[in-house]
């Protein structure tokens, strides 16, 4: 029995599409581990700026506070990036008097575009690398298997042609040929774990930047709504003192009417 059995036996006998089908496999596993560290670490970093964010956001007095805290700390997450597109979007409403095409449909129009934008940007932005990782999961175990078939084809004919097909001589071309399969799991079964656990994260952050979202736009409207509250005291004001303008003309037509009868 042949002692020169192995991977670097395996390694020197692989041909021209065997080293393709390799290449492809550790391409694949380099790139998929280097998007797992990195948005690992992103997240991880991410994480801990939002909640530094949303502490020091929440104990502002008024968005006019938040907005000159955006001018001493740019915003370096999602949160705060969100929030800073949603009180500027209220300023762009307040300067374009809704007659520009930007701020057709009002603030409450305005500002749920912007928030919806930058939710949608926010979705796309955490989604890049993972279909690279998708790929390399799903695609991985197949590029191995076609490795293997391809080195056992070769294997059989190499035993054909030495005339010898005993187990010793087929086992070991076999068993190497082999190594393209486990090869291809051990670049997949990482891929998978991975990107299942980055889609249940990017689930469980977009969830919680829509509710953000959603509070960031009730606390624009209504302290936008708190402005014009003394001009829509005095539209009530006018429109009640037209009302009475309106009743004194009834009344004097009524006995303008009534003295041209008794005449």
């Amino acid at each position: 029995m042949e002692n020169g059995l192995g991977f670097a036996n395996f390694l020197a006998q692989i041909d021209e599409v065997g080293m393709v089908v390799l290449a492809l496999l550790v391409s694949l596993s380099v790139a998929s581990w280097y998007l797992i560290i990195t948005k690992s670490i992103a997240n991880f970093v991410a994480k801990r700026r939002v909640e530094a964010f949303l502490d020091r956001f929440w104990s502002l007095d008024s968005l006019q506070a938040a907005q000159m805290d955006f001018k001493d700390h740019e915003p370096d997450n999602a949160f705060a990036e969100l929030a800073k597109l949603g009180i500027n979007a209220a300023n762009d409403s307040k300067n374009y008097h809704s007659h520009k095409l930007a701020a057709a449909g009002g603030l409450s129009e305005l500002v749920t575009r912007t928030l919806r934008n930058g939710i949608d940007q926010e979705a796309t932005r955490i989604e890049n690398g993972l279909t690279l990782i998708a790929s390399a999961g799903s695609a991985a175990p197949y590029i191995g298997l076609f490795g293997t078939v391809w080195g056992i084809y070769h294997a059989l004919i190499q035993i054909g042609l030495s005339g010898q097909g005993t187990l010793d001589k087929v086992a070991g071309p076999v068993g190497e040929a082999l190594i393209m399969t486990a090869l291809g799991l051990a670049v997949a079964i990482p891929a998978v774990l991975a990107y299942n656990a980055f889609v249940r994260r990017n689930r469980i952050w977009l969830a919680r930047l829509e509710a953000f979202a959603h509070d960031l736009f009730t606390l624009v409207t209504v302290s936008e709504d708190n402005v014009p509250i003394s001009a829509t005291n005095q539209t009530t004001h006018s429109s009640e003192h037209a009302d009475s303008s309106l009743t004194s003309y009834d009344g004097a037509n009524a006995q303008a009417i009534s003295t041209n009868e008794r005449s």
